[in-house]
């Protein structure tokens, strides 16, 4: 058994939760803070919810002398700003606190610090300069340290761009030629687990991995059109014929997630993962080889070792449609609330009172019942209420279709089948619900 204690910061992230239970299984003790963790990634007293990112150095201190860590892993990070997501506070400011905290803490602890490849020449975004600037902090800092630059993550989990590709490998779609075309070196998330092992077992003095950067990933070279093609053989997909999005389509897609991005989603497709893709996937990971001697997972090693599941399969096919999904959802309420409100109100109110309502309620009703239509939509449409939204939908959709059936039982038999209708939609709200879970 290594006694060593390693601390995972970010654990319930893709590279971060295998690392944490691959670390486990080689007998190092682990300790995984995550903002939050779903049920089923609390999978010992070791996996901890923590508010991290909003620790100051002196709580962060705490943490490593009470946890005895001797490595800290830091795996966390975000792909662009939005509501709760800051780049510059995730990749920099947190990162200065955590080296104040490393110096302070009175343990020799090493910092595995995940970046990303390329050269701060080519950065463009928040994303990528916030990174490189993390960098340039724990470099300077003195603190023993590795930097570890992954390239395209093939794991056993799928989330963002990872699931992105597995979609576009069940669908008979490509992007567009020019993207299809960018340098993508993939590394199989087992190698970057097998490399903080290496680094969690040396001797922190070892002068050789006092200070390292290393870019993990293929050497051979490898486009995204590569990529997806492993995925389509696993799938099963590789014959069939394809059309490629033009350009316009991709760039209207990233405005599209930019706007989701602020109601609290994180769609795979927005602006900075558009412009990350576009830059590629490149770098060196000679010098990883010869310190570690690990020899990278090829692709047909990774995603060609076994045929895609039914699960796997159902998964990328409903990946693309839960946007779908949503949208329609919400348009369907807001629209049909806004449409009995301000459109058709007489209409609406008419149905009331052909059915010998209270003339005193006819207006209180159609009003209420437009207004928490509406009310719902809004609901649905923002990530943390998504949830609520979708219980109201059903529950009212239950509440209208039971309504009628005592109170205007012939709305059930009219020629459009409105009320009729209702039942898959009510399915419908049932499927988003299950499918609201990111990871």
């Amino acid at each position: 058994m290594n006694q060593r204690t390693i601390l995972v910061l970010g654990a319930s992230g893709l590279i971060g939760r295998f690392v944490t239970d691959d670390l486990r299984a080689r007998g190092f003790r682990v300790v995984g803070v995550a903002r939050s963790l779903s049920q089923a990634q609390r999978m010992s007293a070791l996996d901890i919810e923590l508010p991290i990112l909003s620790l100051d150095a002196d709580a962060l201190t705490r943490l490593l002398r009470e946890q005895a860590v001797d490595v800290v892993v830091n795996c966390l990070g975000v792909l662009q700003d939005g509501p709760g997501s800051d780049t510059n506070a995730v990749h920099r400011g947190f990162v200065a606190r955590l080296l104040q905290a490393i110096g302070g803490s009175g343990r020799t602890i090493r910092l595995v610090h995940i970046s990303i490849p390329g050269t701060a020449e080519a950065d463009r975004t928040a994303f990528a300069t916030t990174k490189r600037e993390a960098e340039r902090l724990i470099a300077a800092s003195g603190i023993a340290h590795a930097i570890l630059r992954p390239g395209f993550v093939v794991a056993p989990s799928a989330y963002g761009g990872s699931a992105m590709l597995r979609a576009l490998a069940a669908f008979p779609l490509d992007l567009p030629s020019a993207e299809m075309a960018t340098p993508f070196q993939p590394v199989a998330v087992e190698d970057i687990a097998a490399t903080i092992a290496w680094l969690a077992a040396r001797d922190i003095d070892d002068a050789s991995v006092k200070a390292v950067s290393w870019d993990l990933m293929l050497s051979e070279p490898v486009t995204m059109a590569g990529v997806i093609k492993h995925f389509r053989l696993a799938f099963g997909t590789a014959g069939w014929p394809r059309v490629a999005m033009p350009s316009s389509m991709l760039d209207l897609g990233a405005k599209i997630g930019d706007f989701v991005n602020y109601l609290g989603w994180m769609p795979p497709m927005r602006s900075t993962a558009i412009a990350e893709l576009r830059r590629g996937v490149r770098g060196d990971p000679s010098a990883w080889i010869a310190a570690t001697g690990i020899v990278p997972k090829t692709l047909t090693e990774t995603i060609g070792r076994h045929p895609a599941t039914i699960q796997d399969k159902w998964f990328a096919r409903l990946f693309l449609v839960k946007a779908l999904i949503f949208a329609s959802l919400v348009a369907f309420w807001v629209v049909s609330g806004f449409i009995a409100l301000f459109v058709s109100y007489r209409a609406a109110a008419g149905i009331l009172s052909a059915h010998n309502f209270p003339p005193a309620l006819v207006d209180p009703i159609t009003i209420g019942t437009s207004l928490m239509d509406m009310s719902i939509g809004v609901l649905i449409a923002f990530r943390r209420t998504a949830a609520i939204g979708l219980v109201a939908g059903i529950v009212a959709s239950l509440g209208y279709m039971f309504g009628a059936a005592i109170l205007t039982p012939d709305l059930w038999i009219e020629p459009l089948g409105a009320l009729v209708k209702t039942g898959p939609a009510i399915v419908l709200m049932l499927v988003a619900l299950l499918m609201l879970d990111n990871r």
